[in-house]
């Protein structure tokens, strides 16, 4: 289990990896070329956009034809991503097929590492190795934009090329090491059909559905408007952007690594109603910055109650599922894909509006969305302790 373990935390690794990449390179690439601004929003969210309409159906595809086949193909697709990216970075319509591209492969690579982990562990242990997975989503976020500033500082395309050798590196070592999970519950009995996803509808995990959209959504707002929002309170630079993200990066990982591994069975629901409050303190802290110590101090409150409920919420939903661990890690990646396609556009708006409104309104739907939580454990209809296999 544990070549496994730490070849999937590679997995996790190397897509934040790559996401975390373009960070700082995205708007050099697109205003050297003279394109409009806009076209960094759109390179973003066209992102969000194909991983939330393939997800779904890589998470059916991974509960009917495994786990491994759907990480060697999702980890070949995001390589030729990176790839396309590097070679086309001149030409907009071509960046833009790379990002739908690493859109539809990294679905396919979040559906099948979370349904392989869910297979192979029990509820006990299960808490563990999502923090370990975790860690590494963290990790991702540290290297991704001190890699892309670094190696960008070369070429612009560098980055993208390394990048690209490595997740192929991964694949060709995942081929040999992974051996597909042996217990699956229902992954071996159901068909690829819409009723699968309607089912969880029907149960109480569908208040996690709705809760992972609006952690996803606070946490894009935030990425779209703290930089500008910098730039206007203390004239933040690209390189110190960089590093507060990679300090933030931090604080994810010793949370997802630690702190997550230590949540009973049980408990979840406590600590992401805890994580909630946290993430609002972190949001009314950055209305007072006004050094870049404070501005670094307050998105660090903020990714430490994201990151803790973040991934708490996702063991939690596996337990949730029945047996149907792959299309409700589907179903968790469309709803997070949908709040990354939505909370940029709004809360840019909003900060064009008035900016320091849109943390006042962050931290209220931080708090608001407890209430999914509550619902959620008032709600007497589970999947959690049906039969699988009747299922």
């Amino acid at each position: 289990m544990k070549k496994a373990i730490l070849l999937l935390m590679s997995v996790q690794f190397f897509v934040y990896l790559g996401f975390g990449i373009i960070i700082p390179i995205l708007p050099e690439v697109i205003l050297d070329q003279g394109y409009s601004e806009v076209h960094v929003g759109g390179l973003l969210t066209i992102y969000a956009l194909a991983s939330f309409f393939t997800a779904p159906l890589w998470g059916s595809l991974s509960d009917r034809t495994g786990r491994k086949k759907l990480i060697l193909i999702g980890l070949f697709g995001f390589s030729m991503s990176f790839l396309i990216f590097a070679l086309f970075i001149e030409q907009l319509p071509m960046l833009y097929v790379s990002r739908i591209v690493g859109g539809i492969f990294s679905g396919a690579l979040y559906t099948a590492v979370t349904g392989f982990v869910a297979d192979m562990t029990t509820e006990e242990e299960r808490n563990k190795y999502m923090g370990l997975l975790g860690m590494s989503i963290g990790l991702g976020f540290i290297f991704g934009p001190a890699i892309g500033g670094l190696l960008g500082g070369i070429t612009l395309q560098l980055p993208f090329f390394a990048s690209a050798l490595l997740v192929l590196a991964l694949m060709v070592y995942a081929g040999l090491i992974l051996k597909e999970p042996t217990s699956r519950g229902e992954a071996r009995k159901r068909a690829i059909v819409p009723k699968g996803a309607n089912k969880l509808w029907q149960n109480r995990i569908r208040y996690l559905f709705l809760f992972s959209f609006m952690v996803t959504f606070l946490l894009a707002g935030l990425e779209a408007t703290f930089q500008l929002f910098q730039i206007d309170k203390i004239s933040i630079t690209p390189l110190q952007l960089g590093y507060l993200f990679m300090a933030s990066g931090l604080v994810d990982a010793i949370i997802q690594g630690g702190v997550v591994r230590r949540v009973k069975n049980g408990q979840e629901t406590k600590w992401i109603m805890a994580a909630q409050v946290v993430t609002a303190i972190g949001l009314v802290l950055l209305l007072f910055t006004g050094s870049l110590l404070w501005a670094g101090f307050a998105l660090s409150v903020f990714t430490a109650g994201n990151a803790l409920a973040r991934t708490v919420l996702v063991s939690l939903t596996t337990k949730e599922s029945g047996g149907m661990y792959g299309t409700a890690a589907g179903m968790t990646y469309s709803m997070d894909n949908m709040g990354r396609i939505i909370g940029p556009l709004l809360f840019t708006w909003i900060f064009t509006v008035q900016p320091d409104h849109v943390y006042v309104l962050s931290a209220i739907l931080a708090l608001a969305s407890i209430t999914l939580i509550l619902l959620f454990r008032k709600s007497n209809k589970s999947l959690k302790n049906k039969n699988p296999a009747s299922s």
